[in-house]
């Protein structure tokens, strides 16, 4: 117990101490005779062969060596069977804290805002919700065989208000969301949004709802007023509910949106839908928004190959769902939108 003890306070150090050093390894040693638990000087930097190939924080026996990464400049989540899943920082994935986008491939960020909601708020205490659950996650993809913490460097860089330094870096953001206000936080990236509810993505209309015109049922019909949307391009899939208007896709349909009502979704694989969706947006960049049901793996994983510039997970209300299990969704369909990001390895 004791070694597991230091290794799980070890990840309350800074990043530069201890485990979470990007490039050096630990070894922690127990003396039998006083049963105390002694750290041991630095050994090895986790790019040298034989740290590598012992994977992250191997058995902690007397004079196991326990690298922070697998392979050097990439950032890993802990594995559980080490590290116990409630210590350390509530970050997403337990991964490394970091004050800003520069020097990432990925950054996961947190947008906790829910002033555009219309009916119950919450959605405010998502994204810290979603950082909770997310320590149930686990490093490859087994179904797909992404390894994305092989291939790009990723970090939670906190919550932030504006993405203009986050876009500036080249970094594409992961957001942890909110409500559905401001869903294209990338301006001009198409858009493959998609969800169970009709009100979320039917344009409201011009006088919007109370005589508002921005609120979280309003966001595409308000991207398509100011032209940051590539109508041609905007797909969206599994529409249901009811309506306040006889045809409630007239609007959408006519802006060039391709909507896929959700009876068109049932019963049946969607992979024949996804091939179509790649080839109608093309190499361009797109965006990925929209709370999901079952069925979002395969329009996840059906976006592989596309020229992703930002994916979100908006409308998590930890409060109204006290199990935790709309937010341990939220965390692994983020983790599913992470796998296929361009240039993701597989193994």
């Amino acid at each position: 117990m004791r070694p597991l003890l230091w290794a799980a306070c070890s990840q309350l150090l800074p990043r530069g101490a201890g485990l979470c050093a990007p490039k050096l390894a630990v070894t922690t040693v127990v003396s039998a005779s006083h049963h105390s638990l002694q750290p041991q000087p630095l050994l090895a930097t986790s790019s040298s062969p034989a740290s590598a190939s012992a994977g992250f924080l191997q058995s902690l026996v007397p004079g196991s060596r326990a690298p922070s990464c697998w392979s050097s400049g990439f950032n890993v989540p802990p594995s559980a069977q080490f590290v116990a899943r409630p210590v350390g920082v509530c970050s997403m994935m337990k991964l490394p804290m970091q004050a800003s986008a520069a020097g990432l491939d990925v950054a996961f960020v947190g947008v906790p805002l829910d002033t555009g909601t219309s009916n119950r708020p919450g959605a405010r205490f998502g994204p810290r919700q979603i950082r909770a659950e997310s320590a149930m996650l686990r490093r490859y993809n087994s179904s797909t065989g992404a390894a994305p913490f092989d291939s790009l460097r990723v970090a939670d860089i906190g919550d932030v208000n504006s993405y203009q330094d986050i876009v500036a870096s080249g970094c594409v953001p992961l957001t942890l969301g909110k409500d559905r206000t401001n869903v294209a936080t990338v301006s001009g990236a198409g858009t493959v949004p998609w969800d169970w509810c009709t009100w979320m993505l039917t344009p409201t209309p011009e006088t919007g709802l109370w005589g508002r015109k921005i609120y979280h049922g309003s966001t595409f019909r308000r991207c398509v007023d100011e032209g940051l949307l590539d109508c041609g391009r905007v797909v969206q899939i599994g529409i249901r509910g009811s309506s306040y208007e006889p045809n409630p896709y007239k609007y959408c349909r006519e802006q060039g949106f391709r909507v896929v009502p959700a009876e068109e979704c049932w019963m049946k694989s969607l992979e024949p839908l996804m091939r179509e969706v790649r080839a109608q947006l093309g190499d361009k960049p797109m965006y990925i928004t929209g709370l999901t049901p079952a069925q979002a793996l395969e329009i996840i994983r059906g976006c592989k190959g596309l020229n992703i510039v930002g994916c979100d997970l908006v409308e998590v209300a930890p409060m109204y769902d006290v199990s935790g299990n709309t937010a341990l969704l939220g965390a692994n369909l983020l983790f599913e939108m992470l796998c296929v990001l361009p240039g993701v390895k597989t193994m």
